[in-house]
């Protein structure tokens, strides 16, 4: 009989999250604990209300099904149980690490995976004005950060990205509108971070009027985020997208997320390593993917003031494994 504990934690960022959707100065998170057989395992979600999630509709998604992994419900059960999202990522996260416990063996040795000495990540500039979001690319970048991912709403796109490029012209930039766009300008918008060096545009278009993607040749990659959650995505992101961000939160677990990656590279699409604001729990159970990705954006516990303890080992736009 296994042990069950499901409780919520809320992380103070030290600097404000600005995206075009809002700003946050924490991260709420829902954890899993199981135990069993003297060995425990631990999974994090991170609930975002853009997919109608809360901590209470996750922590009550959760409770539903305290009983049957009481009694040994298995990630492949887990699967057909719950819909792909936070809830079933925090239980299907808890029990890869409960099996890799019982195994005495980190996740990645556990699924054959020899991760690098570190990881280059992304570092996360917010939105501001143009001058702040220059120096904030600056500073990131002199503290050694040399990919970053800015942040974009609808105004002021070209100011904020001259600025930005002035200021660190040998970064690679990465650009994430968060569905804040139109079809109108698009390609004129896209064409511009082609022509700043920009390496890629994620997610311009609301998920629900990304068709108007397919109207023009990109002039540089465009990654699907919020239209891209699970292998059952990818039929309508042909000719849309050339890369999609997986997220272990979308895709409800790294069971999913593994068949994802594998499907979405045999049907031509680079891949993407995201994360929502989160601790280092969260950034652990989604490792066995970085070899398989073109970038990595996994900053999310280094905008903590705190991070859990054990906490992995970052430096300005470094993971060190």
């Amino acid at each position: 009989m296994r042990s069950v504990k499901v409780y919520e934690e809320a992380w103070p960022l030290h600097t404000p999250f600005v995206i075009s959707r809002g700003s946050r100065s924490e991260a709420s998170v829902v954890v899993v604990e199981i135990e069993e057989g003297g060995f425990k395992g631990v999974g994090e979600c991170t609930p975002y209300p853009r997919y109608g999630e809360s901590l209470a509709s996750v922590m009550a998604h959760i409770m539903t099904l305290v009983p049957d992994l009481q009694t040994g419900l298995t990630r492949e059960a887990l699967q057909h149980r719950l819909p792909a999202g936070a809830a079933r990522n925090a239980i299907d996260s808890a029990l890869w690490s409960l099996e890799a416990a019982k195994q005495q063996q980190p996740l990645t040795t556990l699924l054959g995976v020899v991760l690098p000495e570190s990881v280059a990540t992304a570092q996360t500039v917010v939105i501001g004005e143009p001058e702040q979001m220059a120096a904030s690319a600056k500073a990131l970048y002199d503290a050694g950060a040399r990919l970053l991912k800015v942040k974009l709403d609808d105004r002021l796109i070209s100011e904020r990205m001259v600025a930005i490029r002035a200021a660190v012209p040998s970064a690679t930039l990465i650009v994430d509108a968060n569905e804040s766009w139109h079809p109108e300008g698009l390609a004129a918008r896209c064409q511009l971070l082609a022509d700043l060096g920009v390496a890629m545009l994620e997610q311009p278009l609301p998920a629900k009027d990304d068709a108007a993607l397919k109207n023009f040749i990109h002039p540089l990659p465009v990654c699907a985020d919020e239209s891209c959650h699970t292998r059952a995505s990818l039929s309508e992101l042909q000719g849309r997208y050339e890369m999609i961000n997986i997220k272990l939160d979308k895709t409800g677990g790294l069971t999913e997320a593994l068949a994802l990656a594998a499907e979405a590279r045999a049907q031509g699409f680079s891949l993407m390593l995201g994360c929502m604001l989160c601790t280092s729990r969260a950034i652990g159970a989604a490792l066995p993917l970085v070899n398989q990705v073109r970038f990595a954006d996994l900053d999310g516990p280094t905008w903590l003031a705190v991070d859990v303890s054990p906490a992995l080992h970052f430096t300005s736009g470094v993971l060190h494994l």
